[in-house]
């Protein structure tokens, strides 16, 4: 089922070790048609984004890359399956891969949250 992202907000709930996303992670999300894009920081994490794609089954694929704070530029691509929550919410579960680095992969899930 397809879904429209433009201006919601998600928090991350569970990630991987290996990750560096943390529940003081905040992902702004845009959507221009099947175009998926978000900024995002906190954290480790000082500035961020993503662009990807909502594919036709509604789930999303997409790289991103960001800064963290110890001044390391980070790269990854990830596919999200969108759920709605029982309360009209939508989480976000997400298997990842780091494309620098060590490039291992990992597991995360965020979920949206009211306007900050």
């Amino acid at each position: 089922m397809k879904y429209n992202l433009d201006g919601k907000i998600f928090q991350s709930i569970e990630n991987t070790e290996n990750g560096e996303v943390s529940s003081e992670t905040l992902f702004h999300y845009h959507q221009d048609d099947e175009i998926i894009s978000a900024d995002y920081d906190g954290g480790s994490i000082r500035k961020g984004h993503l662009l990807g794609k909502m594919l036709e089954n509604g789930n999303l694929e997409f790289t991103y890359h960001h800064i963290n704070f110890e001044g390391n530029l980070m790269l990854g691509k990830c596919t999200s399956v969108p759920t709605l929550l029982p309360d009209g919410r939508l989480k976000l579960s997400e298997q990842w891969q780091w494309l620098s680095g060590n490039k291992s992969m990992g597991k995360s899930q965020i979920v949206e949250i009211d306007s900050v």
